[in-house]
């Protein structure tokens, strides 16, 4: 176990929060003079209901902390499920990261994208000292709720909202009830089908990785490593579904283990990576035989074909 009192790694401490999952939200805000910024946070929490507060925290280095400072208001803009390309482009440095994007705007001229979850529009209530970070405090004055599916981050990588399994142990009627559901519309549909698959299967891997010493975005890196050994960061980025700066991170806390080594300016696998994927893909093997073992190879042909089909609708 790491504590307080025998390590604080910057980098080890951002590690172990991001045990706890959150939404992503672009915040945005317009100076006086008319500039407009925008930078992808996950720290937004709610604050109070009377009056209506919530908190973000800017980290003291960032370019854009004197416009927000000096702007009246701020706008919170609640990504979506699908819009992890645009939490990715405000995660970098640009000099206009507004170049190409539509936007609208709200209250003080802070930006407002569309297709969000939702947004929260905020006069500036209060920003107080926090560290390295300033904490802004908005208080709302309007927002919206569009009702759509949250981005989520979590260990490193994006995910979604999935339906949590019952936190008991159903009755027999209810486990009949639930089966029953199997050979109903519902239960006919490839959509519902895919997303109960993945629920009901994705507990199972986070415990496997933890068991081999793994966090889920070191794992899947790993595993995107093997099949495309000379991915570019952008590739990388795109294929294990995580931001640039969690690759990153991902990658050196790898290369420090002894798994990876960086070779012109590519990542290599080294003998004791390739000994780790060994385990990691008799893990990941198993599962599919324990899981699909009951299908015959031509079965799973065509169910790995109408995955790849659901893959290339994105």
């Amino acid at each position: 176990m790491t504590t307080a009192e025998n390590s604080m790694d910057p980098r080890q401490f951002r590690r172990a929060l991001g045990n706890f999952a959150s939404g992503v939200t672009i915040v945005t805000a317009c100076g006086p003079d008319g500039h407009k910024v925008g930078v992808t946070a996950n720290s937004f929490n709610s604050v109070s209901l009377e009056p209506p507060l919530i908190l973000w925290s800017l980290d003291k280095r960032s370019s854009a902390w004197e416009v927000f400072q000096a702007a009246s208001h701020f706008t919170v803009n609640l990504l979506a499920s699908d819009q992890i390309a645009l939490s990715n482009h405000f995660a970098r440095p640009q000099e206009d990261k507004f170049a190409g994007i539509e936007y609208a705007s709200g209250l003080g001229d802070s930006p407002v994208f569309d297709g969000c979850a939702g947004n929260f529009q905020c006069s500036h209530f209060q920003h107080i000292d926090g560290g390295d970070h300033w904490i802004m405090i908005g208080k709302v004055e309007r927002y919206e709720d569009h009702g759509r599916a949250p981005l989520v981050y979590h260990q490193g990588g994006y995910a979604m909202v999935l339906p949590h399994p019952r936190g008991r142990k159903p009755e027999d009627s209810e486990t009949s009830q639930a089966g029953d559901l199997l050979n109903t519309r519902l239960g006919d549909n490839l959509f519902y089908l895919m997303i109960q698959a993945v629920n009901a299967c994705h507990p199972r891997f986070v415990q496997e990785n933890l068991k081999l010493d793994l966090r889920n975005s070191e794992a899947r890196l790993l595993l995107v490593l093997d099949s495309a050994p000379n991915a570019s960061l952008a590739e990388l980025q795109q294929a294990a579904a995580m931001p640039a700066q969690e690759v990153e991170e991902a990658l050196v806390a790898l290369q420090e283990r002894g798994y990876l080594q960086s070779v012109e300016q590519r990542h290599q696998v080294t003998a004791a990576g390739h000994a780790k994927l060994e385990a990691l893909w008799s893990t990941v093997n198993k599962a599919q035989d324990d899981i699909f073992g009951a299908l015959s190879e031509g079965e799973l042909e065509v169910l790995k074909k109408a995955l790849r089909l659901g893959m290339a609708s994105r």
